[in-house]
């Protein structure tokens, strides 16, 4: 099963970072997508968690929201949101957090809140929900997001979340920080030194040039470029059979009981 486009491959790629146990603080949309491919496939017993406060969820389609009743009906349990926080990302217990954003710049900094200046900005985003905290205190953090110079920006309109900023050593984060940037056009990593981020890994067919061509900065490569294999015909299966169910699910009327 070689026909396969660019959303799958980035997909599949972040989905094969996780591993069996690993416990992941999921954000909605492509995250959310990634981690329930990785539990579906090779990684059965990673545990999700949502910041509504679902732990263990094992969702059969992909959530809307953090509120989706779906979270909460398979989830081993749910806690007050305090105490996903408190008892659990502060405590140390995250060993990723899987986020996306509107804008990310050369070092990892997050934008979910405006577009525009923020006193009088043109698109006002969701905001920063538990994102600014899971940046500072998961063990590391893993971004999916499409390469886009409007996206991938040479500065910030507003910095929601921190990678590599300057000062991070004394802010009181604990967390490692951004591990991986995935893509649609490759994978992006930190340098040692800088915390700057450099392309990687490359996917089959899609040439450096390409990669560069979708950042907003002059993108820096890695000493060695490893490329991944393609999406395998299970992974595929599985990503698509998931998202048929998800479309399937979210076009039935909702319907609440009398």
């Amino acid at each position: 099963m070689s026909d396969y486009n660019r959303d799958e491959m980035m997909t599949v790629a972040a989905a094969r970072m996780l591993w069996d146990g690993c416990v992941c603080f999921v954000g909605i949309g492509l995250p959310s997508a990634a981690c329930n491919l990785a539990r579906l496939t090779h990684a059965p017993d990673l545990v999700l968690i949502y910041e509504s406060g679902t732990i263990g969820t094992r969702p059969t389609v992909l959530p809307l929201s953090i509120g989706d009743g779906e979270l909460a009906e398979t989830a081993a349990c749910v806690v007050p949101l305090p105490e996903i926080f408190s008892d659990y990302l502060q405590a140390g217990r995250i060993d990723v957090g899987f986020l996306s954003a509107a804008q990310i710049d050369r070092f990892g900094n997050l934008n979910s809140t405006v577009i525009g200046p923020y006193a009088s900005p043109r698109t006002r985003l969701p905001g920063a929900g538990g994102a600014t905290e899971i940046a500072a205190q998961a063990r590391q953090v893993f971004i999916v997001m499409k390469a886009s110079p409007r996206s991938f920006v040479a500065k910030l309109d507003f910095q929601t979340s921190g990678g590599y900023f300057a000062g991070r050593a004394a802010s009181g984060a604990r967390g490692g920080g951004p591990t991986v940037v995935v893509t649609d056009v490759g994978i992006l990593k930190p340098q040692l030194e800088s915390g700057e981020l450099a392309l990687a890994v490359s996917y089959p067919g899609i040439p450096v040039a390409e990669a560069r061509a979708g950042v907003g900065w002059p993108l820096a490569l890695a000493a060695e470029i490893e490329t991944i294999a393609a999406p395998t015909a299970a992974e595929l299966r599985a990503l698509r059979a998931l998202e048929a169910r998800t479309a399937a699910a979210h076009r039935e009327p909702v319907r609440l009981p009398i």
